[in-house]
Parts: structure tokens; sequence; C-alpha cells
């Protein structure tokens, strides 16, 4: 018997509120979600869960979104990545960018805006 596997959409951001808010949301637009505090705690599910997208704070404490992007963990699995970022720097856009991300989102930003840039990196990624 074949197994379908829900849509799961991890969410990576060290602010509380802005998970629960993100995790909210998701899930209102039918899809799963996982949320984390730190990349650290992301990149250690990468083995045992498997991400259909994930939307990644750009700056946290410790290791940032951009350390994520490099770690040889997550360069592996190629998971359609939207960076959120309250900097609204054109050169860190272009960095994220040039490093395969599908979107970069300022802060703040609108609910169906990230719906949408969630449904266009997985398109990108995984084409009908």
């Amino acid at each position: 018997m074949t197994s379908i596997r829900s849509t799961v959409i991890a969410v990576v951001d060290d602010e509380v509120s802005v998970r629960k808010a993100l995790l909210r949301l998701v899930r209102a637009a039918g899809r799963d979600a996982r949320m984390f505090a730190t990349a650290r705690e992301f990149l250690d599910t990468l083995p045992y869960c498997s991400y259909d997208c994930v939307v990644l704070d750009l700056h946290m404490p410790g290791m940032s979104g951009f350390d994520v992007l490099r770690d040889p963990a997550f360069v592996g699995v190629h998971i359609p990545t939207v960076i959120i970022s309250a900097d609204d720097d054109s050169d860190i856009r272009e960095e994220c960018i040039d490093a395969g991300v599908s979107d970069f989102l300022c802060k703040p930003f609108g609910d169906q805006e990230l719906l949408d840039a969630i449904d266009t990196a997985m398109r990108k990624t995984f084409p009908l």
C-alpha cells in the first residue's frame, strides 16, 4: 500500500512569536509544519526528516541562516528555501540568491506573499 505524505514546511526562526505565527499560517494553508528555534536544531533533523521547503530566518544567534546555506548537511539535501529577514540589503539578498535560495522576503511580509513564495519554491524544485 502506498502512503501519501503531506507537504511539510520547516520554519526556522529564533523569535518564538514569529515561529508560532508562521506555524499557524502554514497549517491554515493545509500544510504540515515543524518549527525550530535554532539552525542547529533544524540541521540535526535532516538525517531523519524530509521537508518540502524551509522558511529560514537569516539573522539568528549562534548559527545564522547563511551558515545553514553553507552547511554540508543542508547542501546535500536540496530543500527549497525561502529566506526571511528584517535586513533589506540588496547585497545580502543577492548573496542569498547566489547561494541557491528560492526567495528572499523582508519582514514584515504579508501572509499571502509568504505562501506564494513557498509554493513557487516548491514548484521550481518539484515541477509537476
